[in-house]
């Protein structure tokens, strides 16, 4: 079954295997605590900036894996593999964070205009 993006779903492939990916609630509140931020409106201003470290893009892909149904430690999310390397991460973190934080209607994943420039 494909991703929905209207529940703020995506898909991308690590170790050549699709993963489902969404920021639940939940997703989002270990977002806030790892970054250290009192709330969405904090956090969504952060992911905005632009800049992203791997550190940033592990956390936010793992929760989008936790969220999704897996059960997976950053750990094991920092060892995934990419096909497309660093722009593949970059990529899947921004259609990901395009998802939850894009509103309804907007581009579909790989349309993402923000948070990051240059990703469209």
């Amino acid at each position: 079954m494909p991703a929905n993006h209207r529940r703020g779903e995506t898909e991308a492939v690590f170790d050549g295997r699709p993963r489902r990916l969404v920021l639940t609630l939940g997703a989002l509140a270990e977002l806030e605590a790892a970054f250290g931020v009192a709330d969405l409106t904090a956090l969504a201003e952060r992911f905005e900036s632009g800049r992203l470290s791997a550190r940033d893009a592990t956390l936010i892909l793992a929760g989008g894996l936790r969220g999704a149904g897996e059960e997976i430690a950053d750990a094991e999310v920092a060892r995934l593999a990419h096909a497309e390397g660093a722009a593949g991460y970059v990529r899947a973190v921004a259609d990901l964070l395009q998802a939850t934080f894009g509103g309804a209607g907007e581009g579909a994943p790989g349309e993402a205009t923000g948070p990051f420039p240059g990703t469209s």
